[in-house]
């Protein structure tokens, strides 16, 4: 067999250029024409070859295309992704032909990074290849779970089934990251205003306080809690750009240090035991693993695989390293119970319910189950923090504040004390 150099037109009409091997030159053209090409040049590459002028820009055009998707396939946000997730969904099990929905949903799509995805899933899907593949070729937007899943429904002809539980997977998901980060929102909000309001304190009015002190009170001795507030103001006026170095290296030390698998893992074994924020974060990947393991396998995916994709998405190194041995067991023929008992990280509950899921051949839906359970935990968990930390962190800001206006205003008696007896 020899080698052919070729030139060739799709049935877009979009030419292509390569190397094929075949005994003659009717065998290479019949071999192009099987794969849907059409050549328009076609000769031996011992002897020349094609034109090598054209076969380079054919070939710089085809580079100019491959990276124009690569910058269709730009992370876009969750909500995005939930949302075309819905509506493919609907469309689909309404009866629309899947290339027709794509096409729909493309012209109607805002977001332009989603629009070109969505452009580009509908060429792959024209070209004729499946829509898992094209899924396949944006591992910025569409993540394991979401490739193996479409995998699944394809190869079991229920894709509309499939997408309308991504769907609801999504929104679930969707559902619980905004009550996490809404129950996160307060607090932040209240410790940023506290910062600035005792930065103003201290740069801006004790200071002046101080000169109105030297003046009307001379070397009178202060209170001893107005000379702390005071030494306090002049330790940040006077080391306020080595404080704020202090902060930046400490802030990039924590990124490094959490960029690191050993830093990482420190990080999320704290998140697990932190008082208040803990027990919801443990809710929150247990509901997560229960889910993502419950649809997939509900999906038809096999247990083996759909362990390690929730593994790759537990969000929680701890509990990726659990998965990761029940994984191991189930490798071996074992039961997912004693791994998930072994690692003390889920709880009594969630192993009780998979046992019994295991022991009556139910267990993704036992595990959907646990999925809605610890949801509705983490809810009430979200709602018991907020309520709490309210009063906690309004408390806190009126102690600062408090402390430093008794500071200032004690020795402020002591003036206008000596002022009227005067």
């Amino acid at each position: 067999m020899a080698n052919f150099e070729y030139i060739a037109l799709d049935a877009k009409g979009e030419e292509s250029a390569g190397t094929i091997s075949a005994n003659d030159e009717a065998d290479a053209s019949n071999q192009l024409r099987r794969q849907g090409l059409y050549p328009t040049s076609l000769a031996a590459a011992g002897k020349g070859g094609v034109d090598s002028k054209a076969k380079s820009r054919v070939k710089k055009a085809q580079k100019s295309k491959s990276k124009a998707k690569g910058r269709a396939g730009g992370k876009v946000k969750s909500k995005v992704l939930m949302i075309f997730t819905r509506q493919l969904a609907t469309l689909v099990e309404a009866g629309l032909p899947l290339l027709r929905g794509l096409t729909v949903l493309a012209n109607q799509e805002k977001n332009k990074n989603m629009q070109k995805t969505i452009n580009a899933l509908a060429d792959s899907v024209q070209s004729g290849s499946t829509f898992s593949e094209g899924l396949g070729q944006h591992p910025r937007i569409f993540d394991k779970l979401y490739v193996n899943m479409v995998k699944a429904g394809e190869l079991g002809g229920v894709l509309e089934l499939v997408l309308v539980r991504l769907a609801e997977y999504s929104e679930k998901a969707q559902k619980l990251k905004n009550k996490i980060v809404s129950a996160m929102v307060y607090p932040m909000i209240v410790m940023f205003i506290a910062v600035i309001i005792v930065v103003f304190l201290m740069m801006v009015i004790v200071p002046k306080f101080e000169k109105i002190f030297s003046e009307m009170l001379g070397d009178k001795p202060l209170p001893a809690i107005t000379r702390f507030v005071i030494g306090f103001s002049r330790g940040i006026q006077d080391n306020w750009l080595m404080l704020s170095v202090g902060f930046a290296v400490l802030f990039v030390a924590w990124k490094v240090f959490s960029a690191t698998k050993g830093g990482a893992k420190v990080i999320d074994r704290l998140k697990l035991k932190m008082p208040l924020i803990g027990p919801i974060q443990l809710k929150s990947s247990v509901s997560r693993f229960a889910r993502t393991l419950g649809t997939l396998v509900t999906s038809g995916v096999p247990i083996l695989q759909a362990l390690g994709i929730t593994r790759e998405t537990a969000g929680n190194l701890i509990v990726a390293e659990a998965v990761d041995k029940v994984h191991e067991a189930v490798r071996e023929g074992e039961s997912i119970v004693a791994p998930l008992e072994a690692s003390r990280v889920f709880p009594a509950m969630v192993i009780s319910m998979v046992d019994v899921g295991e022991e009556t051949g139910q267990l993704p839906d036992m595990l959907l189950k646990i999925a809605d359970v610890y949801d509705d935990e983490v809810d009430n968990a979200v709602d018991a923090m907020t309520s709490m930390l309210e009063p906690i962190m309004i408390v806190f800001l009126a102690l600062i504040v408090g402390t430093i206006v008794i500071a200032l205003f004690m020795p402020m008696i002591s003036i206008i004390t000596e002022m009227n007896a005067g």
